[in-house]
Formats: structure tokens, sequence, C-alpha cells
């Protein structure tokens, strides 16, 4: 499968590493931009016979070039991370952005050293220019307001330091008060309450002024260019993704995960394996083993890495399994971490009965007992009346505004192309009908091969009995064998390993630390809830790993996946009722919730 290729000279050929010129001009030019600031917010030190050229030029050309130069370095600061990841456009603006805060310098601060700092900067541009070739990132237009409140506020921040830098030329002793309403002020282009002697007060002026000028239209720029939204899955995307898993579906759990529609897809040459993934924050996430035949893997996995060096985008892959987790490696140079296990039960083997599953058998008694009964139905055996009842009670059960999963979630309930999907419910007859007639719970299953499932989602209504998630997995675990059903994936439990062996006698004081720590990260985070509420139900562990490139790039993958899980939100969300609309299947579904309606309004 690899090719006779080393993987080390395929990780010299095609990895996404940023290469070292990248990374030391994007510094240089953050050690410029600073430079630039510093000479357009502080007055000069020294007098220089460069003065004596300053005195023949207009009086507001020096407040000007002192703006210039506080414009370029704010500019540069913000290039400094496109740039270390190669982004053409990056280049092309540092590349004007440099001769500008090189003329600033010299004609504020008269420093030649000052300009040929900036203008030296401009050779590594130039002859490297081919290493910054890398394409636009995915977009919208949230990023217009987060622009907007981040500019702002650290433009009232250096408005602070501007106001404040000449003490020597102040008139009066100005309150802070004072000293934030002129830059509040300066930051719109009108006078403040704050006054100078000499020529400083149009220097201040026009840099407050640079400064709003700079929020401003770099917020509108955000705003009004063409949108590049993230790609979605297409239809034949689908459709191709769809036989894959037809003919390879049984080999992982999380293969039909891939069919989330907010994923992109590279398939391999031959059209026998695909990848999917999302780009989170500049990382190129993938998630599970890739689709298709094992043989045609590496193809897919190349796409894959090809993709994410044209982008600059840095690659990861989230909760493949282990030989997923050795190909990987194998065809990219990359290294593997245990990330967790996931838990599966074996139908044959399941049963109440034993002193291990009492709790469990207990549970499901007493619930049963109070009058609550169970159904497990494929989707495709479902009503749409009843389907578009269940969909709206898991939306509205949701404790989140946000909808979490990526890896393990498929993102919706009821579509009508999913009707192998599985869906247990729990009911209770006797109780006061809600909004949802006697509907409490709902799991929703999605299809493993032919002969296993995955758990998808659980929702219940909050006011229902404690145990609905044990009294549904355990009603379609008996119910399995009507369905051909021999496998049954559970949740997956992060830094299982760790938990179990930590708690046990013997442990060392290291593994120790690591589980006190994740038991106290479990407050904010599902990590040992989730452990211990699938071994209630004694599984079989599997390993699951998370594929990377670099140690110092897995904080950056950690946060984009709690993103992509739905755990991190940098987004204002849409209101409600916008998100019913956008999040319904490709069925009218508002004809589904008349009929629901009409139906209720009969039965009453």
């Amino acid at each position: 499968m690899s090719g006779g290729v080393p993987s080390k000279v395929r990780r010299l050929i095609r990895g996404p590493r940023p290469e070292a010129v990248p990374v030391l001009v994007s510094r240089a030019c953050a050690l410029v931009g600073l430079l630039d600031v510093a000479a357009g917010v502080f007055p000069r030190f020294r007098h220089s016979r460069m003065h004596t050229i300053a005195e023949v030029l207009p009086g507001s050309f020096g407040p000007f070039a002192a703006a210039m130069s506080l414009s370029a370095g704010v500019l540069l600061l913000l290039l400094a991370h496109g740039l270390k990841r190669g982004k053409r456009r990056a280049w092309r603006a540092a590349v004007v952005l440099l001769p500008a805060g090189a003329v600033a310098q010299f004609t504020y601060r008269h420093s030649v050293v000052g300009a040929l700092i900036s203008l030296a900067l401009l050779i590594p541009l130039l002859v490297h220019r081919d290493q910054f070739a890398a394409l636009p990132d995915p977009r919208s237009r949230w990023r217009a307001l987060a622009n907007f409140v981040l500019m702002g506020a650290g433009s009232l921040m250096l408005g602070m330091v501007i106001v404040s830098a000449h003490p020597g030329r102040l008139i009066g002793d100005p309150s802070l008060a004072d000293r934030i309403t002129h830059v509040l002020y300066g930051l719109f282009g009108f006078e403040g309450p704050v006054d100078y002697q000499g020529n400083t007060s149009w220097t201040v002026a026009f840099s407050l002024g640079a400064l709003g000028w700079i929020t401003a239209v770099t917020t509108i720029y955000l705003a009004f260019r063409p949108e590049h939204p993230a790609a979605r899955l297409t239809e034949e995307d689908e459709s191709r993704l769809r036989t894959l898993l037809a003919k390879h579906g049984s080999r992982d759990s999380l293969g039909h995960f891939a069919l989330r529609r907010d994923k992109a897809v590279v398939f391999s040459p031959s059209g026998k394996a695909a990848v999917t993934y999302r780009v989170v924050s500049g990382v190129m996430l993938a998630s599970g083993d890739p689709i298709g035949d094992v043989e045609a893997w590496p193809g897919a996995i190349e796409r894959f890495m090809d993709e994410a060096k044209a982008h600059s985008w840095t690659p990861a892959v989230m909760g493949c399994s282990e030989t997923g987790g050795e190909v990987w490696t194998r065809e990219t140079g990359l290294d593997a971490l245990e990330l967790g296990d996931e838990a599966v039960v074996d139908v044959a083997d399941f049963s109440l009965a034993g002193r291990a599953m009492r709790n469990v058998r207990q549970m499901v008694k007493r619930i049963e007992r109070a009058g609550y009964e169970t159904r497990v139905r494929r989707v495709r055996d479902l009503g749409e009346a009843e389907l578009e009842r269940i969909r709206r009670a898991a939306e509205d059960w949701r404790g989140t505004d946000t909808e979490r999963g990526f890896s393990m979630a498929l993102g919706r309930v009821g579509d009508p192309a999913d009707g192998d999907c599985l869906i247990a419910t729990a009911h209770k007859a006797d109780a006061e009908p809600g909004e949802y007639g006697d509907l409490k719970a709902i799991l929703h299953f999605v299809p493993w091969g032919t002969d296993g499932v995955s758990l998808d989602l659980m929702r219940r209504d909050r006011s229902a009995d404690p145990g609905m998630n044990e009294l549904l997995i355990v009603a379609a675990l008996q119910a399995a064998p009507k369905f051909a059903i021999t496998r049954v994936s559970l949740n997956f439990a992060m830094f299982r390993s760790a938990l179990a062996r930590g708690e046990k006698i013997g442990a060392g004081p290291v593994l120790r630390a690591w589980r006190g720590l994740l038991v106290f990260l479990s407050r904010w985070f599902q990590i040992e809830s989730l452990y211990k509420f699938n071994a209630k139900f004694q599984p079989r562990w599997e390993p699951r790993f998370v594929v990377y490139r670099a140690s110092a790039d897995l904080p950056r993958i950690g946060f984009a996946a709690m993103q992509a899980e739905g755990f991190v939100t940098l987004a204002l969300p849409l209101p409600r009722f916008l998100r019913r609309r956008t999040a319904a299947p490709r069925a009218c579904a508002h004809v589904a919730a008349e009929r629901v309606r009409e139906q209720d309004m009969r039965a009453a």
C-alpha cells in the first residue's frame, strides 16, 4: 500500500509542515510591525541631522507619516499569521505595506535603520515568493463581527497608549475619563478634550484616526467580500459515499458519520476510497478511518494531504482505529496518540443476568413498573407525522444552544435517505400529555454495515424519570436480533484506560495525578461520566487514536476538535426557529409538521 516510497521521503516531498522561510518571515514581519507601531506611537528619542529636512516639509506631513507608520505596523501584525501559513494574499499585502512603513519610518522618525529593516524584509519575500502560494481558507461574514470587536478593543487600548505617550507636551492634567473620551472621539475623527503643545495634537489625532480607519476598513472588507463557505457534501458525493459504505461499511463503526453534510470529501484517484473532513480554525480535521477499500486508502490519504498543503491547513485525524492509525502514520509520516476507547457490545453476549448487571437490571425494572414502554424501529418504518414529532422533540430536548458532535454524530434525525437508521423511543401512556404526546426519550442509531449499529444521539424529556438512556439501550440490545444486528457501538470514552488504571491498586503517582486531572475536568466535560455509563453494559473496548503532525500542533488540534464537537462556539447562534428550518432534512418538514398539528387537534 505504501508504493515502495519511504514515509520520511514522502513526508519531505508533500508534507504540509510549514517551511522555515515562511515561519522566519512571519516572525520578522511581526517584529517590523511592532517597530512601525512604536515609531508611530512614541515621540522621537533624540534629534538628528535629518531634522533640517523635516523643517521644509508641510506641517501636517509629520503627523501623517506617524499615522501611516502606525497603520502599516498594525496591518503587518495582522498579516504575520497568514505569512506563517504561506498565504498568497498575505504575501501580496506585505509587499505593499513594507515600503510604506519604511517611508513612514524615515519621514517621521528620520530613522535610516528602521527604514532599512523594513526594506530588508522585502528580499526574502521576493526571493521565496513561490513558498507563499497557499489558497484562502473557507470564510463567512461572521469574521467581520469578530474583527470589529477585537480590532475595536485593540484600538482602544493602543489609543490609550498613544494619548499617554507624550506626557511632556500635555496641557493640564487630564483624568482617565478624559483620556478615554479623547480616544473614542479620535477613533471617529473628532477632537477630544485632551490638548497638547505644538504639533503633538495633530500627531495624536492622525494616529487615532488611523486606528479608527483600520478598524472600519477591515470590518467593511470582511463584511462585503465574497463568502467562501466551507465545502459541503453534494448529492453526488453523498451517493458515492453511500456506495462505498454499502460495500465496506462494516469495517468501521464511525463510517456512516462520514455522511454529515457539513463535511467535505476527497476521493482516491480510483474512487474506491474517500476521506471526509471539516476545516476548523485552520485545522483540516478528518474523523474515523477512510471510507472504502483498504487497498485504496493511501490514494485518498494522499489527496487529503495534498489539499492540506495547498491551503496550508494543519492535518489531523480524530478517532481513527488502530488499523487506520497505522495506515495514516505509514503513508504520511504523521504521529498517532491513543485518545480513548469505543464501547462495543456484542448482542449475543449481552444479558441482564448476573451481579455485574444488577444496577442496570434494577433500574430498568423500576422504570418499567413506573409505566414506561419502549419501541424500537427502523426509520423507514415510521410515519412522517411521528418522525416529525421525534425531530422536534430531539431539537427541543437538546441541552445546548448548538448541536454537539462531529466524529460520532450524524447531525440529523429521520432523513428519508437514512431509512436503515434505528430509533428507540420511550413512552408513558398514563402521563399527562405534553407537546409531544406520550414520547419521553429518544435514542438514534446509525448503520454499521449490515449487522451493526452505532449510537448517534440520546435525548429525553427533562421531566421524565432518570434512567431513560439505560432503558432504551437495553431495549435496543434486546430487540437487535429482530433486525439481524449482532453488535452495537455505544459512546466514545476519552482517556478510558487512564481512568481505569488510575483507580486500581498499585497505580503510580503519575497515573493517579493524571486520573485526578481528568476527574477534575469532568466537571465541565463528560469524561469520567461517559466512561462509567458505558462500563455499565460490560462492553469490549476498541482503542481510538488522534493522528497529528507535531506535538506543538496538539493544542491547536484539540481546540479545533472542541469547536467541531460544539463544546466551544465562536459565532453567535441563530434563533431557535431559524435553526429548526435550516436543520430540517430534505423532505418537506413544514408539511409534516402541519400534519402533526392536525392529528393533535383531532385527538383533542
